[in-house]
C-alpha cells in the first residue's frame, strides 16, 4: 500500500514496462476472469500516469468520508449489481437504525472487470458492454445495452431493489471507478476497434455518471478510505 501511493505520486515523464506490468496487474487483479485481460493490457502502449490535478480530485473525494458508520464495497465484478445495492442495503440499514444520516458513509469503488456501473448507457450502447463484460439485461435476457444499476426498474437489482446510483448520489453515497482499469479497458476496444486509444478513454471518461470519481486506482482508494475508518466488504461475488 506504502508503495503504490509513492508510485501515483511519483512525477515521472516515462514508465517502464516493468512498472507499468505492475501497476496493470494491481488495477485489474489477479482472478480467472481479470487473466485474460491482463495478458492483452500486457501488449498496448499506454500512458498509466495521472496529473497532479487528477490526483488533487481523488484526494478531495476521499477527504468526503466522514461519520462513525462507514462502510466500503470492493466491486471488481459486475456481481448482479450487488457492489450497487449493498451500499444502498448498508445506508438504509442505518437509517432504519435511527442512526443521523451525517453519520453514514456508503463507497463503492468500481475496479478491475468490475468498472462498467460507473458508465452512462449511452457508453454501454456504443461498446457493446453486455457483450463483453458477460452482463445480461434482466429484462430481455440479452447482453445489456444499458446501465440498469444506474436508475434501476423493478427487478433490475438483487431482492427487488430499485435504488441505483444517482439516487444514492444524492443521499451523498460515494462511488469511484479505477483510472488504470478504465484506460486498460478502453484501450483494449481501441485495439479491437482500431481506434485511437487516448480519444476511446477520453470517450469513457466523458461518459462517467456525474458524481463518480475517477482515481488512479481502485486499490489506492481502497487503502485510503480504509485509514480513514472505513469497514471493508467484498462485493466481487
Amino acid at each position: 500500500y506504502i508503495y503504490l501511493r509513492g508510485i501515483i505520486n511519483h512525477k515521472s515523464n516515462k514508465m517502464s514496462q516493468s512498472r507499468r506490468s505492475f501497476i496493470a496487474a494491481l488495477a485489474m487483479g489477479t482472478t480467472g476472469a481479470a487473466f485474460p485481460i491482463f495478458k492483452e493490457a500486457e501488449n498496448l502502449d499506454l500512458n498509466l500516469e495521472f496529473s497532479e490535478d487528477e490526483i488533487s480530485k481523488a484526494n478531495e473525494w476521499v477527504s468526503k468520508v466522514k461519520g462513525t458508520k462507514k462502510m466500503v464495497y470492493d466491486g471488481t465484478t459486475f456481481n448482479k449489481g450487488f457492489p450497487v445495492h449493498w451500499n444502498w442495503a448498508y445506508y438504509q440499514s442505518n437509517i432504519d437504525m435511527k442512526v443521523p444520516e451525517s453519520e453514514i458513509t456508503t463507497i463503492s469503488v468500481f475496479r478491475a472487470m468490475g468498472i462498467l456501473p460507473a458508465f452512462k448507457s449511452a457508453l454501454w450502447k456504443k461498446y457493446k458492454f453486455g457483450e463483453f463484460f458477460k452482463v445480461n439485461d434482466p429484462k430481455t435476457g440479452k447482453p445489456s445495452l444499458r446501465n440498469f444499476v444506474d436508475a434501476p426498474q423493478k427487478g433490475d437489482l438483487p431482492g427487488g431493489g430499485v435504488t441505483g446510483i444517482s439516487e444514492m448520489l444524492e443521499k451523498g453515497s460515494l462511488f469511484c471507478v479505477c483510472g488504470v482499469a478504465t484506460k486498460i479497458i478502453s484501450g483494449i476496444f481501441a485495439k479491437k476497434m482500431n481506434l485511437d486509444a487516448d480519444e476511446v478513454y477520453q470517450d469513457f471518461k466523458n461518459h462517467i455518471i456525474d458524481g463518480i470519481q475517477i482515481v488512479p486506482t481502485g486499490v489506492w482508494a481502497l487503502g485510503e478510505v480504509q485509514a480513514k475508518g472505513c469497514g471493508y466488504i467484498y462485493a466481487g461475488g
